[in-house]
């Protein structure tokens, strides 16, 4: 199994702590075989204090941070700016220097900006924590606007809800879009909201009046063929601007951006699940040709859609 280590540190916040073992830990194949071994664990093996008003004492210690595969640093009240000490910063480097998966949440990602392991690449954090983290780091490429960033070894979330969404990529990335599928159904969370959606999301539709719901629904539907902005605003009665600004306030990004990250989303299904060619598996996502759709997945994940289907190949194959 994939080893994970969750390293507890003095007031980390309690439910991203708990984060990465509700996710990951709940992975399993079809046959209900655990995926990845979660770990709890603190730098000396004694307790710490958390957010919520109570102790953790982990079983583990440092061993298992040491050994893990991908380490994972929760978030920390306050955030905790100044300096994590020498034994938390040592531990993260040499993770990043074995060539571990090193993961933040929310305000974790001002523990891996003090270890060093963050300059010159791109981040995310929580944004109310902004402007503190932009002061302090100021060689961090800082995206405060999305809710987590994959930079291949190193990612980074934002708060709370964030982080079970790139856990849910890690799975993804990692097994595939059916397992995560899987996983977001055992937890009852939704299965997919892609990095680049912003922090921030209305909760209620702007002025009133129809929503974008039953367009969106319907687009699922026909991915298959062009579906340009005007058609949609149409099809909800609205004009393209009032479309546009009701879409981005209830889901977080464009319409573009939506039917591009959706298009892609079947793509990987139908290539981790299905045995049809690149060429129709190009066609039902509306990608139309199989250079276009070789171009985004490459960009995307930096896999051709052969190498793609043969990593996370789903265990049983609709034929």
């Amino acid at each position: 199994m994939h080893r994970v280590g969750v390293l507890a540190v003095d007031g980390v916040i309690a439910f991203e702590l708990g984060i990465p073992e509700r996710i990951l830990g709940t992975t399993t194949t079809a046959d209900g075989t655990p995926l990845y071994d979660v770990r709890v664990a603190t730098v000396d093996g004694g307790p710490v204090r958390t957010s919520a008003g109570y102790r953790v004492l982990p079983e583990h210690g440092i061993e298992v941070l040491e050994r893990a595969d991908t380490l994972v640093v929760p978030a920390v009240r306050g955030p905790n700016t100044g300096d994590p000490g020498a034994a938390v910063l040592g531990l993260v480097r040499r993770a990043v220097d074995r060539g571990a998966r090193v993961v933040a949440i929310c305000t974790g990602a001002f523990t891996l900006a003090a270890a060093g392991v963050l300059d010159g690449r791109r981040a995310t954090t929580h944004w109310a924590h902004v402007d503190d983290f932009r002061s302090l780091y100021p060689h961090v490429e800082l995206d405060p606007d999305v809710l987590f960033v994959d930079d291949g070894d190193v990612l980074t979330s934002a708060g709370v809800a964030a982080g079970i969404d790139l856990c849910l990529h890690l799975v993804r990335r990692d097994h595939g879009a059916g397992t995560a599928a899987a996983t977001a159904r055992r937890n009852v969370v939704a299965p997919w909201r892609e990095g680049g959606q912003a922090q921030f999301v209305e909760s209620h539709v702007p002025g009133g009046g129809p929503d974008t719901r039953a367009v969106r629904e319907w687009a699922l539907q026909h991915l298959d063929r062009p579906l340009a902005v005007e058609e949609l605003a149409e099809r909800a009665s609205m004009s393209v601007r009032t479309f546009t600004r009701r879409f981005r306030a209830e889901t977080g990004t464009s319409p573009g951006r939506w039917l591009s990250a959706r298009r892609l989303d079947l793509v990987r299904r139908l290539l981790e699940t299905t045995d049809l060619p690149v060429e129709q598996v190009a066609a039902r996502s509306g990608f139309g040709t199989t250079a276009a759709l070789r171009q985004r997945l490459h960009a995307d994940i930096g896999m051709a859609p052969l190498a793609y289907r043969r990593s996370h190949r789903a265990p049983a194959v609709t034929r």
